[in-house]
């Protein structure tokens, strides 16, 4: 995993490479083993590296072969690669190197944009094509990669990282307000292609972005499954858990591709500990895992130890236990925020954060379980959905009910009179994907607009921020896309049943402990920034305070002080009101004020 970076010129200028080499340098956490700028006419592209496959100087990048007038930069993994080497060899290709980098490269030569469909893995790349001026630039299906932009009439920046990129300069940094709109309701959420600043958009998951010599861009999106029971009928329950098992164990099994150690982070959930177990039942010994844990706070435990443990010793792990004093976790909001890409409010940021600072002394892979919840129904809104065709404004009325932080009324009750939007866009953003084809259901719209925007743009962007602040690659198996097709196809209970993720307890209590299969579902506890003390109050009231934040004027002044006075507020899922205000005037006073 890597960092890339670069621009192209519409105008047959050449680029600003001293900007360029600003934004390689600012992503430096993201690819701590090297680095390197390149450029050729009207294009530069820069990049970070984290070596993790062909450790060797042959995978470095920007990577170019001459003879097609090809470059590339390409940030994370595929996990095909050899496979799609020894195909591409048998269509004619040689290769230098072993690194999934080339293989990307080569792959353009013989299939174009193509390639993508090829591709098994999690990535952002951006390829130029010497002779003609186009640049392309792509993202993975279910978007663990990020990729952001900056297009003016004359020129293209793009980063791995939004801060890196404001460190080109002459972008545009105000507000948007529609952003603004979604991050107060989405808790902090921002779909593609918006991000909270007007001059920077985002790449799409599952899309293909062609720019022209002239500057002229055309967008395709290569993935597009639908959400549905398809052929449920045609299958026993037992031949559906067969099937899910049968995909998790390839996923997991795909994602141990490395040329160094592969670890675990082991919350002691049952998805994690699922990937604890088929690993070891793949032949995998002497697992390196890893947990973490905080004080107690308002009432609320810090840990899950007693999970996480247990699994640990089922299968011989070697395991590490971290546990965090209140006062570190306050003293780590400044490194968590610089980290963050986009402004995130899950108080589990933090606790990832300081889990991969721990981790990264030990290895520079982990597997993780996130998406689980998405992709299976986990959340326990999804048991209160309907599971029948519906009507969709009836659908995103239960959905909201559940899902939404505040409605229309209270984020105009939040933001200041400027920055206020006519129409509730983050509702009719709910409505247009609801009412798109390829789900029919109450259940399954909820469960597409979860996996398709709101994984990606809240727990698959976590984990990429914080394991990458510390040069940590972080693979995600339950984001294998033949896996998520799978599961798009699983009949409804098998998902929403035994309080969600029905198929995957059935399939874990054949090999985990039944404690840690039928436990209520957890989450990630952080309790000192759910339950706001004295110090982490004081934190947010300097920064809603300074004179940057009152200059910039979001939030309506009594709003502000009404919060102070009350810190404990608590949106419908458990969000700290507090806590999502002052964290996006902290991001913005650390990345956009610097």
């Amino acid at each position: 995993m890597c960092g890339i970076c670069g621009e192209i010129r519409f105008d047959g200028q050449r680029p600003d490479v001293e900007a360029v080499a600003r934004v390689t340098e600012a992503m430096a956490p993201r690819g701590p083993d090297g680095a390197g700028v390149w450029s050729s006419g009207t294009a530069a592209l820069g990049h970070r590296r984290l070596a993790i496959i062909d450790l060797s100087r042959r995978g470095d990048q920007p990577m170019v072969d001459p003879e097609a007038g090809l470059s590339v930069v390409f940030n994370g993994c595929i996990y095909n690669h050899r496979e799609l080497r020894a195909e591409l060899e048998g269509a004619g290709h040689r290769f230098f190197s072993t690194s999934d980098t080339e293989v990307i490269l080569r792959g353009y030569r013989e299939w174009g944009a193509d390639v993508v469909t090829h591709l098994q893995g999690m990535f952002a790349f951006a390829v130029v094509e010497r002779d003609s001026g186009r640049s392309v630039l792509a993202r993975d299906r279910l978007g663990i990669k990020p990729l952001y932009l900056a297009v003016t009439g004359s020129r293209l920046r793009f980063a791995s990282s939004l801060p890196a990129l404001l460190r080109s300069g002459g972008v545009d940094t105000d507000i948007d307000p529609v952003a603004l709109h979604h991050y107060l309701t989405f808790h902090a959420v921002v779909p593609a292609p918006r991000t909270l600043l007007k001059g920077v958009t985002k790449l799409p998951p599952a899309t293909v972005a062609t720019f022209e010599a002239d500057g002229s861009r055309r967008d395709h999106c290569y993935w597009d499954p639908s959400f549905g029971t398809g052929d449920a009928g045609a299958r026993t329950e037992q031949e559906w858990r067969e099937a899910v098992e049968a995909a998790l164990r390839l996923a997991v099994e795909r994602r141990i591709v490395a040329d160094v150690t592969v670890g675990v982070l082991l919350s002691g959930g049952l998805d994690s500990s699922l990937i604890v177990a088929l690993l070891a039942e793949a032949g995998q010994t002497g697992l390196e895992t890893f947990s973490i844990g905080f004080e107690s706070a308002g009432g609320e435990k810090g840990d899950e130890f007693h999970w996480s443990d247990q699994v640990a010793e089922r299968y011989g792990t070697h395991h590490h236990r971290a546990v965090v004093p209140t006062g570190d976790v306050l003293d780590a909001v400044p490194g968590a925020i610089d980290a963050m890409t986009e402004p995130m409010v899950s108080h589990d940021v933090v606790a990832f954060y300081l889990l991969s600072r721990e981790v990264s002394r030990h290895v520079k892979v982990v597997q993780s379980g996130q998406g689980a919840d998405e992709v299976f129904a986990g959340y326990h809104w999804y048991q209160d959905l309907g599971r029948g065709p519906s009507e969709v404004e009836a659908d995103v009325d239960a959905y909201a009910g559940v899902f939404f932080d505040r409605d229309d009324t209270e984020v105009d009750e939040v933001v200041s009179d400027h920055l206020r939007v006519d129409g509730d866009p983050s509702r009719r953003f709910v409505v247009e994907r609801f009412a798109a084809p390829g789900a029919g259901s109450t259940l399954d719209r909820a469960l597409r607009i979860d996996t398709e925007i709101m994984l990606v743009e809240d727990p698959v962007k976590r984990v990429d921020n914080t394991t990458m602040a510390w040069g940590l690659e972080a693979r995600v198996p339950f984001l294998d896309h033949e896996l998520v097709e799978l599961a798009m196809a699983v009949p409804p209970g098998m998902k929403t049943e035994q309080g969600g993720k029905a198929v995957l307890k059935d399939i874990g209590r054949a090999l985990l402990p039944l404690e840690v299969v039928d436990r209520p579902k957890g989450y990630f506890p952080v309790p000192p920034l759910v339950h706001l003390e004295t110090d982490a109050v004081g934190l947010l009231r300097d920064a809603l305070h300074d004179p940057r934040a009152r200059r910039r004027g979001l939030f309506r002044p009594d709003h502000v002080e009404e919060l102070l006075g009350e810190p404990d507020r608590l949106t419908r899922l458990r969000y700290n009101q507090l806590w999502e205000l002052g964290v996006l005037e902290l991001w913005l006073q650390a990345h956009v004020d610097a």
